[in-house]
């Protein structure tokens, strides 16, 4: 278990829940170092102070606000650790809402909540049962790195998870990038609904999603150039990439993948053809029909 990351409580009305906030998350990126090209020299960020001409240590570092370029106003942590809020070492609920009614682009990282010892094995018991019986989220403030916080509580398998949320005004409106207003078939919308049942899971669960390809491949290039070896070749790109299909064939390639990779055979995988659209019977021309009573006539006369 990672080392906690925050420690404080949850301020429940006049329950007070002492947690340690645990990261519940891990980061498998691989990691690269900077390197002067021409030597492979390492190169290093480093903390020089622009009145000395030196490096410093960390130590030494502060911060501070910029109010002009001449004026600094420095701030102490231990300055930050004694602000006048109810949040500064407590994560406060506000409201229990609907977690449904959350807008998920407003959810962010998400930590676990260790109830701080048996006095608060109670309380904490308490506060995830009424969460499950309710079927509702906590809205809660905290303060955290230098700023409060919004955050949402709920339950996930027998503990409370904390996520960070983010402001109304730190979410950008999607107004103007919606797409200009376009005629869609019928048709195509059924067939991109038959496209979505033939790919519905009911969970987000084994081999298929708890691999990085990005990651792996990464891995595949480091271990070819470490061995002298040739770093694998990229795959060959689809022919029609890059330009306009026709979008009923692709959704109907799209299903047959899609029920073919669930492993669905016979009537199960069968994709029902489209109603081919009615065609106006062309006209026979005039000349055509002269002609064609003019060789009856004279077949009759002999």
């Amino acid at each position: 278990m990672p080392r906690p990351v925050w420690s404080g409580a949850i301020s429940f009305g006049l329950v007070t829940i002492p947690i340690k906030v645990v990261s519940a998350t891990e980061n498998h990126s691989i990691a690269f170092r900077q390197f002067h090209r021409e030597d492979m020299g390492r190169v290093r960020t480093r903390k020089i102070c622009e009145l000395e001409d030196r490096e410093v240590p960390t130590a030494e570092v502060g911060k501070g606000y910029e109010i002009s370029r001449d004026t600094v106003v420095q701030v102490t942590d231990r300055e930050l650790d004694a602000l006048p809020l109810p949040t500064a070492r407590a994560i406060e609920i506000a409201a229990f809402v609907p977690y449904e009614s959350i807008d998920p682009v407003r959810i962010g990282d998400g930590y676990y909540l260790q109830a701080d010892g048996q006095v608060a094995a109670k309380p904490y018991v308490l506060l995830r049962r009424a969460l499950e019986r309710s079927s509702k989220a906590a809205i809660a403030k905290f303060a955290w790195h230098g700023r409060e916080r919004l955050g949402l509580l709920r339950v996930q398998q027998d503990v409370i998870v904390l996520h960070a949320m983010r402001w109304p005004d730190e979410i950008r409106s999607p107004e103007t990038l919606a797409p200009a207003p376009v005629e869609l078939d019928e048709d195509e919308i059924a067939r991109a609904m038959l496209l979505i049942d033939s790919m519905s899971e009911n969970h987000v669960t084994g081999q298929e999603w708890a691999t990085d390809r990005y990651t792996e491949a990464l891995q595949d290039l480091i271990a070819a150039k470490t061995d002298g070896k040739r770093p694998p070749a990229a795959p060959d790109e689809p022919a029609q990439r890059g330009q306009l299909l026709d979008l009923m064939a692709a959704l109907e390639e799209s299903v047959q993948k899609a029920k073919a990779g669930r492993g669905e055979t016979g009537e199960d995988a069968a994709v029902h053809e489209l109603p081919k659209k009615r065609t106006a019977k062309k006209a026979t021309p005039k000349k055509a029909t002269a002609a064609k009573k003019t060789a009856s006539a004279r077949k009759r006369g002999a």
